[in-house]
């Protein structure tokens, strides 16, 4: 029975895992937030990896204030590269398959179709630059790393746009979105069971390093922030009046991609990831809600 280390455990992604942990009874899980493991802590980390016999670990701790980020560098690298570099470096040691935790906004190019995980990353902004880092650093130490990309993550845990458009919903009578980020939303139960789906194909083949690499993962599909937004109106029979705006209208600190579609053909083919639509996904979530 594998050992699978959970870090971030209290936020959207780790939080599904917990729930889903109960499905997976060939596996032995343990979960660790910052109060019970902090990443950024070497010793803390050798220590704990010392004491249980981890085989894998699934690094959802991540600083992800992407605005708050810009003028928090030293807190967004702590997380981002240096703790993704501890662990790495644990799992090195025990020869141990790192899942780390990453994010479409390592690209943001003017490219239309949809990023490949060969495609060139040009990052902009502090938390991409930070997450690109922490993937490499990783990488680096431990040739039994797989990144995982994914793009604009909800759950019905923690705090994230569906949560904010449903409270924002039901308290105002209009709302402006912007229309000109296009990508896809990404359910953090799905990604969370594509995890343990690579996993389990991990456990069972020949030679792990030869499965280890970049991937990507997000639901099918495309839209807009505004039909985002849009749809978890229809489907909450909110009747909340929206406005589509240009992302010039609605200035942030960091930098958005405008285009941030990933391709899902590699995760697909290697691990039989099953991916279904965003919307689909949407509903699952609303109903647990």
């Amino acid at each position: 029975m594998p050992t699978i280390l959970v870090t971030g455990s209290k936020g959207q992604l780790g939080s599904e895992l917990q729930e889903l942990a109960a499905q997976y009874p060939q596996h032995h899980f343990l979960f660790a937030d910052v109060d019970t493991l902090d990443i950024c802590d070497e010793q803390a980390i050798h220590a704990f990896f010392k004491k249980h016999q981890i085989e894998y670990c699934i690094n959802c701790a991540a600083y992800t204030a992407v605005d708050k980020a810009e003028s928090n560098l030293k807190t967004a690298f702590a997380v981002n590269v240096t703790g993704a570099k501890y662990l790495a470096m644990a799992c090195a040691v025990r020869k141990a398959v790192f899942l780390h935790l990453s994010t479409d906004y390592v690209y943001h190019n003017s490219q239309n179709t949809p990023f490949k995980e060969e495609d060139p990353v040009n990052p902009q902004g502090v938390y991409a630059r930070t997450k690109l880092d922490g993937e490499r650093a990783a990488q680096q130490i431990n040739p039994l790393t797989v990144v995982v990309r994914t793009s604009w993550v909800y759950s019905s845990f923690g705090n994230n746009f569906v949560k904010t458009m449903l409270r924002l919903g039901a308290e105002r009578d209009a709302l402006s979105v912007v229309y000109d980020q296009i990508g896809t939303p990404t359910y953090a139960r799905d990604l969370a069971i594509g995890l343990l789906q690579m996993i389990n194909v991990i456990q069972g083949a020949e030679s792990k390093k030869a499965l280890c690499g970049i991937y990507h993962f997000s639901n099918e599909g495309v839209t807009s922030w505004y039909d985002f937004a849009h749809a978890i109106f229809e489907e909450a029979k909110l009747s909340c009046q929206l406005t589509a705006i240009e992302s010039k209208d609605y200035p942030t600190p960091a930098k958005r991609p405008h285009f941030s579609l990933l391709h899902k053909g590699k995760i697909k083919t290697v691990f039989e990831v099953k991916v279904r639509n965003w919307r689909e996904a949407l509903r699952d979530c609303l109903s647990r809600l």
